[in-house]
């Protein structure tokens, strides 16, 4: 028989191991030989996560009491590993591209990196995992109190509550240890996955080994433990389909959105390769989990006294039977589930308790900002070892209150329950675009308070948090609002009640009230990131400078990241800029850059406040941008309504006055043009002539100089005559003497077209095209496409951006096809943008060669088409404007 003293011993090596285990992740991933940490295999085994003392003990007991019911937590799982792959896949890029750090941070994010969203999913994340935690503690207490029981030598443990504290200190000494040493969230856990991995191998061959031996030691073999099952009423095929679809949809939604799970599922992710593995390999892993869980229950039935504890069959079988060291092996298997899940959920929930939570409380009473705070590194991973210690108080104290006296698999759902609240807004935000933080936050609050109110407080026991009284009348003798009986619908099992009601009011308020309220512009930009995540797999916010100082960016970042690695960061930005040193320029790239880096560390929320603390909070692709807009658009109505008052002799004398000097600049122009022209027709021509005589006095060329001299005539005679077409080309547009060939076709070939034609170097110019390209339009195709050569053609030469963009959208409006071109550079400067449809204009870009009829001739061809080419100025860059009309428009004509 195995003594309590060597139980203890057996538990304090098996620590040690895996302190061991985790020690040496770590060694080999910062020694950079961990490429077998992050092998598909591992990354599996640590979904196992899932399968806690619940599934371990608390499967047989949950069979023992409902029959085959028990499947159903593991058939959720099952189910969205397998038919909701692609969801997961989209979790889990959401999560590596927008540096999530959390179930909250993933909400917070999506909804506009809302602050006070963040805090109520935390709240409530910790709420409903605390039962859980209370789960752990309690089935481990249990295990040792029937060793205690069994070893006739042992004194009676005068109190299990003891040992419950003894485990909760223990569990929070190693998570302290092994899940704060990296502050980044996203630098990987890898001890502790590494010994989550052992620990679902040794948990899985522990209850694959009483299986064995109660299907062949106890029952005989397989067919009489099947002649028992069929003869016992664990035999018999019942199903509550209320039940089942519940308790099904309730493990699935708790397998997205449980913070344990997210942690390993997504922020542990290394590559989302894995995944394709794990599709397949975790419901295997659950099956073999669930393989002799009915067989355990039958015997336990059949062989141990009435009255004995349904969980506890998996360890009481072999405990009966006189097998020590299987009941040794089932007790590490059941002590590791227990320790796996309670060690992750520690992580994940001090990471957002000090995230979302800590920071912004702390940040905020620091007058100086983030700047000048003191050392926020020591701040975040003191409040994370704190919250850890805080999180595994809470489940002891809900242990010691409810007394540990329900069944395991009722506490394990109650907190399912809980998380679950979370589907609507995830789920919401993931696929809806209209989702936004009102609904959000009300859904969370309206299905979080029916959550406590008919699942959770009713969990400590009649009379501990809610009376008697209340429970069968309701308060204040309001019978429709009785815990178990909401609005008066009586005849549904507790269970499926709370989650019924919690879920479906949690829906409708979050559905209502995102249609009700309009999404601000950072919840838009972010549902377009969040919702088409595969298109867009980087953040795009738009951070400007502002009054950001390199010096204050630096100081903050050696703050949370430490020394070594911020002036890592802060010089590769620089280097990359072209500077020396460790101060990059305040760009909108690296404050984008430098927010992923910190959000690893505090949660994309709190990182975001921090740099526009610093910054001055601008924003240019959203707000700001909004707000000068509306700003335009009534300084344009008053502009208007002031010129329409004008006096029309003041107005003519201004048109004159324009016109005049419009002919002076021409005039001025024009003499510039006769100089270019005359250099552009000199050179050519004396290339040509050079070689030519060149080729036609020297006798002793050979083939290879004659190619050579022949080529550079070619591509002379081509250059003059590129000119002269040029020239042709406008005189015969202004004169009227072309010939529209007016055919119906769609926009996308055109430019598509155009844009291979222009042979554009992608390594100097990057286009990006989008909108309404598919339009059906009636236009000359090759002298449109003319025309998008000749301005594709100009953003690569003239946009002095650094890394030049060209932008090509599209869009409809009121019968007409709009299509802009718009580059990131500096642009034309104001005073000679009414110049730049002119022939022989060359605006401030002299050097670059050309005669400057490119764009006169756009416009000769626009307007031919029936459109029109105009500049819009007060753009990021230089920015064109096409109309067209559009098909039907012109068939209307």
């Amino acid at each position: 028989m195995v003594s309590l003293n060597l139980l203890i011993a057996v538990c304090l090596g098996y620590v040690a191991v895996l302190f061991l285990v985790a020690f040496g992740a770590e060694r080999a991933a910062l020694r950079g030989r961990a490429a077998w940490l992050r092998s598909p295999l591992v990354y599996t085994l640590s979904l196992s996560i899932y399968c806690t003392a619940w599934t371990f003990y608390g499967a047989v007991g949950y069979a023992a009491r409902s029959g085959m019911e028990y499947l159903t937590i593991y058939i959720g799982p099952s189910l969205v590993m397998v038919g909701w792959f692609w969801a997961v896949r989209k979790l889990v890029r959401i999560g590596r591209s927008q540096n999530i750090t959390s179930v909250a941070d993933l909400i917070s994010s999506r909804y506009g990196k809302s602050t006070l969203l963040a805090v109520l999913v935390t709240l409530l994340a910790v709420v409903g995992t605390t039962p859980y935690i209370a789960l752990q503690l309690q089935s481990v207490t249990l295990s040792v109190a029937s060793f205690s029981q069994a070893d006739a030598t042992a004194r009676p443990l005068p109190d299990q509550n003891s040992t419950a504290f003894w485990v909760a200190a223990g569990l929070a000494f190693f998570t302290v240890l092994f899940g704060t040493r990296n502050l980044d969230a996203n630098e990987r856990h890898h001890g502790v996955v590494m010994a989550i991995a052992v620990e679902a191998v040794v948990k899985l061959f522990a209850l694959l080994a009483v299986g064995v031996f109660v299907v062949w030691g106890i029952g005989g073999g397989i067919g009489e433990t099947l002649a028992r099952i069929d003869a016992s009423p664990l035999g018999e095929w019942h199903v509550v389909p209320d039940r089942w679809l519940a308790l099904s949809a309730l493990s699935a939604a708790a397998f997205l959105c449980l913070p344990r799970m997210f942690q390993v599922m997504v922020v542990e992710n290394e590559e989302e390769g894995h995944l394709r593995t794990a599709a397949w390999a975790f419901p295997l892993y659950l099956m073999l989990m669930s393989l002799f869980v009915v067989p355990i229950a039958v015997m336990g039935l059949d062989v141990l006294p009435a009255g004995a504890n349904p969980d506890l069959f998996v360890l009481s079988l072999p405990l009966a039977e006189g097998r020590s060291n299987l009941a040794l092996f089932s007790f590490i298997g059941g002590f590791s589930s227990a320790t796996s899940m309670v060690i992750v959920a520690s992580i994940a929930l001090s990471t957002m308790v000090s995230n979302h939570i800590v920071m912004p409380i702390w940040l905020s009473r620091q007058a100086g900002g983030a700047m000048v705070s003191g050392d926020v590194r020591y701040v975040v991973i003191l409040a994370r070892r704190l919250s850890i210690i805080g999180v595994l108080a809470l489940g002891y104290l809900y242990y010691r209150i409810s007394g540990g006296g329900a069944a395991l698999a009722a506490i394990g759902l109650i907190s399912f329950s809980g998380v679950a609240q979370f589907l609507p807004a995830l789920l919401g935000g993931l696929f809806w675009r209209g989702a936004n933080r009102i609904g959000a936050l009300a859904g969370l609050i309206v299905g979080g308070l029916i959550w406590l109110w008919c699942l959770f407080l009713p969990s400590f026991g009649p009379d501990m948090i809610l009376s008697s009284g209340t429970m069968t009348e309701g308060p204040f003798g309001l019978g429709w609002l009785r815990p178990y009986a909401l609005f008066g619908i009586v005849g549904l099992d507790s269970l499926v009640h709370g989650v019924f009601w919690s879920l479906l009011l949690n829906t409708v308020v979050f559905v209502m009230a995102s249609l009700a309220t309009f999404p601000t512009p950072m919840e838009r930009l972010q549902g377009a990131q969040f919702v088409n995540i595969f298109d867009h797999s980087a953040a795009t916010r738009g951070w400007s400078g502002g009054m950001a100082q390199s010096e204050d960016l630096m100081i903050m970042a050696q703050r949370i990241l430490g020394a070594t690695e911020a002036q890592a960061l802060f010089r590769q930005a620089a280097r990359a800029q072209g500077l020396q040193g460790y101060l990059p320029e305040p760009t909108s790239d690296f404050l984008q850059m430098l927010e992923r880096e910190l959000s690893g560390s505090v949660g994309a929320a709190t990182a975001h406040a921090m740099i526009g603390q610093i910054t001055g909070g601008a924003n240019v692709s959203v707000e700001d941008l909004l707000a000068v807009a509306d700003e335009t658009a009534q300084i344009m109505e008053h502009s208007s309504q002031l010129e329409a008052k004008s006096d029309e002799l003041a107005r003519t004398a201004r048109q004159l006055r324009a016109a005049n000097e419009k002919l002076t600049a021409l005039s001025v122009q024009k003499d510039a043009f006769l100089s270019q022209i005359s250099h552009e027709l000199r050179t050519p021509m004396t290339s040509i002539r050079a070689f030519s005589e060149i080729l036609r006095d020297t006798d002793t060329l050979d083939a290879a100089e004659k190619t050579k001299y022949a080529d550079i005539i070619h591509g002379e005679a081509v250059r003059l005559t590129r000119l002269l077409d040029d020239l042709l080309d406008l005189s015969v547009l202004e004169n009227g003497q072309v010939r529209m060939n007016i055919a119906p076709g769609r926009l996308r070939p055109i430019l598509d077209h155009a844009i291979a034609a222009s042979g554009v170097d992608r390594g100097r110019l990057t286009i990006q095209t989008g909108g309404a390209l598919e339009t059906e339009i009636a236009t000359d195709r090759d002298r449109l496409a003319q025309v998008f050569i000749n301005l594709i053609a100009n953003a690569q030469k003239y946009c002095d951006a650094r890394t030049p963009v060209l932008t090509i959208a599209a869009r409809e409006m009121e019968g007409l096809l709009i299509v802009d071109f718009t580059d990131n550079g500096t642009g034309v400067a104001a005073d000679a943008q009414d110049m730049i449809f002119e022939k022989f204009s060359r605006i401030g870009h002299q050097q670059a060669g050309g005669a400057g009829l490119g764009l006169a001739i756009c416009r000769e061809i626009m307007v031919r088409l029936g459109g029109s080419i105009t500049y819009l100025p007060g753009q990021q860059g230089a920015a064109f404007r096409l109309t067209l009309p559009l098909r039907d428009a012109m068939a209307a004509q």
